[in-house]
């Protein structure tokens, strides 16, 4: 099993949970967080005192799908996130040894 974490613009994240849904995925979570890469930030000017915003407003979308369905979410994401343009975000993918479900106990694959 693999988790997939995406970081990706405010405004592709209906995109994003359309395609990945429409890819096999049953559930998400989805968290607002900020950060900088190589996008950096920009200057605001906010009653004449100018400053830099160094961590930029985006989007984090986690899911665990079973190893199958790894390259088909990540091309979902990839496809419906690019805008072309810095900043588009980034995926991580990382292995999950076990899942269990809360309420009915159920492990690993049943969980998801």
């Amino acid at each position: 099993m693999k988790k997939i974490e995406a970081v990706v613009r405010h405004f592709k994240l209906e995109d994003v949970k359309s395609a990945i849904t429409e890819a096999g995925v049953q559930g998400m979570t989805v968290t607002e967080v900020r950060g900088f890469g190589r996008q950096k930030g920009h200057k605001e000017t906010y009653r004449g005192a100018e400053y830099i915003v160094d961590f930029m407003p985006k989007v984090k979308v986690e899911v665990v799908v079973v190893d199958e369905l790894e390259e088909k979410v990540v091309d979902a994401i990839v496809n419906s996130a690019r805008t072309g343009q810095v900043g588009d975000g980034k995926i991580f993918i990382s292995n999950i040894e076990k899942i269990v479900r809360i309420r009915t106990g159920e492990v690993d694959e049943s969980a998801i």
